[in-house]
């Protein structure tokens, strides 16, 4: 009751009658209320030289119940969320969604969203920094549920992936929303629930998730909400995505809040899309010129099936020489070195994070044999595909250490 006192004290004798009006309200936690009427009152009711209300501002309605900012508290349901936890999972990602949830149920003095750690069996899951997390149930007892996110690496799995991919088929059939962070696509997308929905994609996996599910639609934007399923590409947006479960459940005020205490930039919505590095560069694409921005995108478009710089420029509406030029200005190459760079990131990807065979991994960034494609990467990379691929299996099997994950 500090802040009603300290608005009492201090307020002109006139404004304690509307607050003892307002605070007939019952539908709004005391707690909450006092912290929307402190915003109310000392933002946008009172002149602060007048004792007389102005309502020109912002006009409240003392005859209905509060809306949006003061939602039924008493009536809510607590959000239940499950994190099925992979070995080798970005650990990032987990804290990313666990801790705006948490500030959430504190800001608004209630327990909104409660959250369970889920493995396929009982033992302890390693994370991508080294960190191992203890489950709280498995994956067969799981249920009641509203949401289940998955953490994995790309290659992440089950040890009985008809069980697996069958208990979240199930948990989909009976209401849960499904989700995945950065390579719990992966996994996700394997256990058959994503059929007919956008996913959103790390830029470092788009490679790697095009080659195993060329009929799934590949999204490049941070988050994709789709029915009754939720992506996003990396930790980053699992702070988005859990701003937007706030939102949903609680109200925008509060999601703000909380990106305020974590010092996050302000909510980004489904249509943002990933910020991605100029290769070479200490910048990322939003920052390229519209001319060069539109011909990363033609490049990026012919990975496999390769295109001229002449074509490119073509497609873009300048001259050749106009196009490299600018390429040269924006990031330092020419439109050739830059395509080779986006070709080879692509092999990288594939070499990392799939099992196709350096024939496959060649074909698909646009060489027509192995050869050029091996001495490129190993003038790229400073290894050749074969030998990253021979010491990611290494990381795989010894000492069960993880892959990178993002």
């Amino acid at each position: 009751m500090q802040i009603l006192q300290i608005l009492l004290q201090n307020l002109p004798t006139a404004r304690p009658m509307i607050i003892s009006r307002i605070l007939s309200h019952t539908s709004v936690t005391k707690y909450f209320f006092l912290r929307k009427i402190s915003y109310y009152f000392l933002d946008n009711f009172f002149d602060i030289h007048s004792t007389t209300p102005v309502f020109a501002v912002c006009s409240l309605d003392l005859n209905q119940s509060p809306t949006n900012s003061a939602i039924d508290m008493n009536h809510m349901k607590i959000q239940s969320i499950g994190f099925l936890i992979f070995e080798g999972f970005p650990m990032a990602c987990l804290t990313s969604m666990i801790e705006p949830l948490r500030a959430a149920n504190e800001i608004s003095g209630q327990d909104f969203f409660s959250w369970t750690l889920i493995a396929e069996a009982g033992n302890k899951i390693r994370s991508s920094a080294g960190v191992t997390f203890e489950p709280d149930i498995t994956l067969a007892t799981a249920s009641n549920l509203d949401y289940l996110i998955l953490l994995s690496p790309p290659m992440g799995g089950f040890e009985n992936s008809k069980s697996g991919f069958g208990s979240l088929r199930n948990l989909a059939r009976h209401g849960t929303i499904m989700g995945g962070i950065s390579g719990g696509i992966f996994p996700l997308v394997r256990s058959g629930v994503m059929s007919g929905h956008r996913v959103s994609v790390h830029w470092c996996y788009d490679a790697a998730f095009r080659s195993e599910f060329p009929e799934v639609i590949a999204s490049n934007k941070v988050i994709e909400l789709t029915g009754r399923r939720c992506t996003a590409s990396g930790a980053a947006a699992a702070f988005d995505l859990s701003l937007h479960f706030i939102e949903d459940s609680i109200g925008l005020d509060v999601a703000t809040e909380v990106a305020c205490w974590f010092q996050h930039p302000l909510m980004r919505g489904e249509g943002v899309r990933q910020s991605i590095p100029i290769y070479h560069q200490s910048s990322t694409d939003a920052t390229l010129p519209p001319i060069v921005a539109k011909a990363v995108a033609v490049l990026a478009a012919h990975l496999t099936e390769t295109i001229s710089v002449a074509k490119v420029a073509s497609n873009v509406g300048v001259s050749t020489r106009q196009l490299e030029r600018s390429f040269k200005k924006a990031t330092g190459q020419s439109p050739s070195h830059y395509y080779r760079s986006m070709r080879m990131n692509a092999a990288r990807q594939l070499v990392m994070y799939s099992k196709d065979s350096m024939v496959q991994i060649a074909t698909q960034v646009g060489y027509a044999s192995t050869t050029p494609m091996v001495q490129h990467y190993k003038s790229a990379f400073g290894r050749s595909p074969q030998e990253d691929r021979r010491r990611i299996n290494l990381f795989r099997v010894q000492d069960n250490i993880s892959l990178p994950s993002v």
